[in-house]
């Protein structure tokens, strides 16, 4: 099975950020809201880590900011950056954002019903067989299918078709509307491609966060690999400005990342596994060169 590039672990045991209740620290611009949170579930999430970034990114806020895995876009939106790039291997995660900067409006009937559900997402792998997923309705499919599906998960199979199942959830609150992230998406840059493909400028802030390192080969197509992992830890140590990068803290992730010249420090992830309950927290390496 194909998983996009927001899954953080093999998708038969999710791991799922917890809802963050600190306060986010103010570190950008006059900010839209008071409080913007992701617009879509997403596995993998960063948000629970915005008050620990924030004191990094603080210093360096009149950058452009790049993420080059931007997932559900926790820690954007908790910086809420004047200039922005933010770029995922996922087409169509990209084109939601990049639909909702363009004042994307709701006209799909949403409701929590297993048969609705099947509809659309009958619906869904239609314009992706016709090539028609870069549009408004298929960013409000996405949408749907995101809030309503099991736990959330953005899932292909090998023909390319969305195949998570009904989410059975008692009570799902769908936006009327998305004015608010379209005033603040409208001014970033969205992409969906390579890290190699970025063009970074020297002075950019980039904060990266890819897939862990575990297990796990469904990343994209062509997988996430050990080798990506080595590929994507020293493009960003030739970066000439501030890189930040989370990841698991394995022992060769940890040994990668010092040979590269980052300074190290640890944190504890809060995690819940989906499929048994468990907390335990995850143990996480912040690692950062450029300061």
């Amino acid at each position: 099975m194909k998983t996009t590039a927001a899954s953080k672990a093999d998708s038969s045991c999710v791991h799922l950020p917890t809802a963050e209740s600190a306060r986010i620290a103010s570190t950008g611009p006059k900010p839209v809201e008071e409080s913007l949170g992701p617009p879509l579930k997403w596995a993998g999430g960063k948000r629970w880590l915005v008050s620990d970034l924030a004191q990094i990114w603080e210093p360096h806020k009149r950058r452009r900011y790049v993420e080059p895995f931007c997932g559900g876009l926790g820690v954007a939106l908790g910086f809420r950056p004047r200039n922005a790039l933010l770029n995922d291997i996922n087409p169509h995660l990209i084109n939601f954002y990049q639909q909702l900067g363009r004042g994307l409006r709701l006209t799909l009937e949403m409701r929590n019903d297993e048969r609705n559900y099947y509809e659309h997402r009958k619906s869904f792998n239609e314009l992706i067989k016709r090539d028609g997923s870069q549009t408004p309705e298929a960013a409000q499919l996405f949408y749907y299918l995101n809030r309503t599906c099991f736990n959330g998960l953005c899932r292909f199979n090998q023909g390319g078709k969305f195949n998570v199942p009904f989410g059975s959830y008692k009570n799902i609150n769908y936006a009327s509307d998305f004015y608010r992230y379209q005033r603040l998406f409208e001014s970033w840059t969205f992409s969906n491609g390579d890290l190699a493909e970025l063009t970074l400028e020297q002075d950019d802030f980039v904060y990266a966060d890819p897939p862990y390192d575990v297990e796990f080969t469904t990343y994209s197509a062509g997988g996430f690999s050990w080798r990506d992992q080595v590929r994507t830890a020293e493009l960003l140590a030739a970066h000439h400005g501030p890189v930040v990068l989370s990841n698991q803290a394995t022992p060769r992730i940890v040994s990668l990342y010092q040979k590269l010249g980052f300074s190290i420090s640890y944190l504890q992830a809060p995690r819940r596994i989906s499929c048994t309950g468990d907390r335990t927290q995850a143990r996480e390496v912040l690692a950062v060169r450029g300061l």
